[in-house]
């Protein structure tokens, strides 16, 4: 069905008393932060509103950021990035039941969605035709953020519809949960939509998202979880992670060949284009190749996956539905998984960018410590040190040839279809 919204009257107009919040945020592709400030709506009924303690830096924020996305997805300046905050409630609407003042919550990558669809009714609110993006997303009700296009966690406050908001058990850090709301979900919801218990699975990158793939798939009962990397540089850190083998797929042909059609999925989090069709390889006849992230490659899954009404090997997947996505945060507290994290000040925004732009090769998420460097007291004063230097030409930028490229390959690879 299409998309509808039922809400109050009120809940499309953002009422007075709108409040200035401080947050960092690029004017332009080149990524080069900047203390800015923003505007967040005054509370409504069904809002949440909570102090930011910290943010995660995603990779998909370089991608927008730097308008990678220009040919699908273009990016409205000045962009404020960041889907990974978490924080404590410090205000709720008089109609909010979810979580009280003093609750630690979070947001994750949207923000809104109609509530009415199919997508929205079976719990996937990403599939909604009316989802908003946590930032550069187009606000369609009003509820999103009260202004044409939605800024994200790189700030100290944020106000969010209550459907929206995650609960953070309080025993679990909240420098942690950030980005278990975009990598946890991201690599849960193909998890689990697999039934991996008792199956054999593939985490192909050691990246955000694949640390996190091998840690929860371990937790969900698969019988077999192989990391693979390029080299075998990560094979002691992939151990760590807990994964029971390893496959260097550009320096060991053999063990590459000797793989061939013995995994029942793959997850494969590299997240820039590459060929996805030597890994589509090592699955079996009805198993799946699942591409994450934002690139060519997996955006060619994605369209290959509509065209051939999912009997492709190769699909896509994105992030998932809340209800999920409280499903693997509450997961993370009770099994005590945690991504790899490094926690930085804001400052520092323009070197973590450099280090996503060159392929954040150390496995580790990024987060920015809101509350410690992006205060009152700071701001003045605020300095992010030289320009961020990005790669001129590089292979993070999407075109549409580069897809119907790509699609093109997977259709027609005997690896796709047996």
């Amino acid at each position: 069905s299409g998309c509808k919204r039922k809400m109050a009257a009120s809940e499309n107009k953002p009422g007075t008393g709108w409040s200035e919040v401080l947050c960092i945020g690029c004017r332009d592709r080149s990524c080069s932060f900047e203390g800015l400030t923003i505007k967040r709506r005054a509370l409504q009924e069904r809002d949440v509103e909570f102090a930011i303690r910290y943010c995660g830096v995603c990779h998909s924020d370089l991608h927008f950021a730097a308008n990678h996305l220009s040919g699908v997805l273009p990016t409205t300046y000045p962009c404020v990035p960041g889907h990974e905050m978490s924080g404590v409630v410090t205000a709720v609407g008089s109609m909010v039941t979810k979580v009280r003042v003093g609750d630690h919550v979070g947001v994750g990558c949207i923000v809104d969605s109609c509530l009415d669809c199919d997508a929205c009714r079976r719990g996937e609110e990403q599939k909604c035709s009316k989802q908003v993006a946590t930032y550069n997303g187009k606000d369609f009700s009003g509820r999103a953020s009260g202004e044409a296009v939605t800024k994200g966690g790189y700030s100290t406050t944020m106000v969010v519809y209550d459907h929206f908001a995650v609960k953070i058990p309080k025993n679990y850090p909240l420098e942690m949960a950030g980005p278990v709301l975009c990598s946890g979900i991201t690599v849960y919801d193909p998890l689990k939509k697999a039934k991996v218990r008792g199956k054999v699975v593939g985490v192909v990158g050691l990246g955000g998202l694949g640390v996190m793939a091998v840690k929860l798939a371990k937790a969900m009962g698969a019988s077999k979880v192989t990391a693979v990397s390029r080299t075998s540089k990560k094979k002691t850190f992939a151990t760590k992670l807990g994964a029971d083998a390893f496959l260097a797929s550009e320096t060991d042909a053999a063990a590459m060949a000797a793989n061939a059609a013995t995994f029942d999925l793959i997850i494969n989090t590299i997240p820039t284009f590459h060929d996805s069709t030597e890994y589509t390889r090592l699955v079996k006849s009805k198993g799946k190749h699942v591409l994450l992230g934002l690139h060519a490659a997996s955006l060619a899954a994605m369209v290959a996956t509509g065209i051939t009404s999912g009997r492709s090997k190769v699909t896509f997947s994105a992030i998932g539905g809340i209800a999920s996505t409280q499903e693997v945060v509450d997961l993370c507290a009770e099994e005590n998984i945690y991504p790899e994290i490094q926690v930085h000040p804001v400052t520092e925004i323009n070197r973590i960018y450099e280090l996503l732009d060159s392929a954040n090769d150390a496995g580790k998420r990024y987060v920015l410590d809101i509350n410690a460097s992006l205060t009152d007291d700071t701001f003045p004063s605020l300095s992010m040190g030289e320009p961020t230097k990005l790669r001129q030409q590089n292979d993070h930028t999407i075109s549409k040839f580069a897809i119907i490229a790509h699609l093109c390959k997977i259709l027609t690879s005997k690896s796709t279809w047996f």
